[in-house]
């Protein structure tokens, strides 16, 4: 952060977010990502800085920074989405997209992809609210022959995830394993069932498109599933995920697709603490992406070379994980 220094005003102060290198919340620069990714390997494909909303008329701030004239304020859940358009056009369509609850629990988040006819598996937090599948809504007895008819609603307030996945007990999870780690198979408990994700930026956008289309609504949640972790030893479920896949997707498929995250995870360790990414000080846009290009780059490379290695050698210390990988 500097100051400017004929009026001392701040003229690089960012939002405060929460810093990784620095374990703490501090000014700092946000970018938003997106990944192609395997259980072996990941790739960074599109990069966007989010931009503060106080800079967006800013024009001082923007002269200094050489922020395009085209960029505007959107927020993350929008950059994402958006961000998968440019791949498409590459005729680069993911077969699932996955994220965390950050993302996950953002309900325009999930129809932005549902309107792009991307599947997901999304990491939600546990106080997001559905419907079992089998609860169906409700139209109270109209009065008198004159008037709108009453439209269906869901006459009992939605539980949380949570809770649905509590009422299913522990007799419903079974052990799944998704990979091989440096002490054995990970695996853990997982249950899935289908339910119907609850709550006004839910049901908004479809009683608006249903009301517009045939002027009333049936008043019916769409339906996704929910798969839920219960480690052995946990008091409860502990991680929740909605997913847009086929209902006939095997369980094992949704676990490992819910866990290939810590392979993006693990090799954005690689991406920050041994190829530099978050050692950039600069303070100009453009400067920015030309340090996130040559960082991406430079971990493609060292992905082609550790995947398909001419000779035969020990990993290198930036690409083992920094924790080791435990068992259940």
């Amino acid at each position: 952060m500097c100051r400017c220094p004929r009026t001392g005003e701040c003229r690089w102060e960012w939002p405060r977010s929460t810093a990784g290198a620095l374990g703490k919340r501090a000014n700092c620069q946000v970018a938003v990502s997106v990944h192609a990714a395997t259980d072996t390997a990941s790739c960074p494909l599109q990069w966007r800085l989010f931009l503060p909303r106080p800079w967006e008329a800013d024009n001082d701030r923007r002269r200094s920074a050489r922020v395009p004239s085209e960029v505007t304020h959107r927020e993350k859940w929008r950059l994402a989405p958006d961000m998968l358009d440019t791949p498409a056009e590459w005729d680069m369509r993911p077969p699932v997209v996955v994220a965390d609850a950050a993302y996950g629990t953002n309900a325009h988040f999930r129809a932005a992809l549902t309107d792009r006819g991307i599947h997901y598996v999304l990491a939600v937090r546990a106080d997001v609210s559905a419907h079992p599948l089998d609860t169906e809504p409700e139209a109270p007895p109209r009065k008198g022959p004159v008037g709108c008819r009453p439209q269906p609603r869901y006459r009992h307030p939605a539980p949380s995830v949570a809770a649905l996945a509590a009422g299913l007990g522990p007799e419903a999870f079974t052990i799944v394993a998704w990979r091989q780690g440096t002490r054995g198979r990970l695996k853990s408990r997982f249950t899935a069932a289908r339910v119907r994700p609850a709550g006004k930026a839910v049901e908004r956008p479809i009683e608006a498109v249903a009301s517009s289309d045939q002027g009333w609504w049936d008043g019916v949640l769409p339906d996704c599933r929910l798969l839920v972790e219960w480690p052995d030893g946990a008091a409860a479920p502990t991680d929740h995920w909605l997913s847009s896949l086929p209902a006939d997707t095997p369980i094992t498929e949704l676990v490992r697709l819910a866990k290939v995250r810590r392979r993006i995870e693990h090799d954005y360790r690689e991406l920050k603490h041994g190829l530099g990414l978050d050692h950039f000080e600069g303070r100009s846009w453009p400067g920015r992406h030309h340090h996130v290009t040559l960082v991406a780059a430079a971990q493609a490379f060292l992905t082609e070379q550790r995947l398909a290695p001419k000779v035969p050698g020990p990993a290198s210390l930036s690409t083992r994980p920094s924790m080791p990988s435990r068992a259940s």
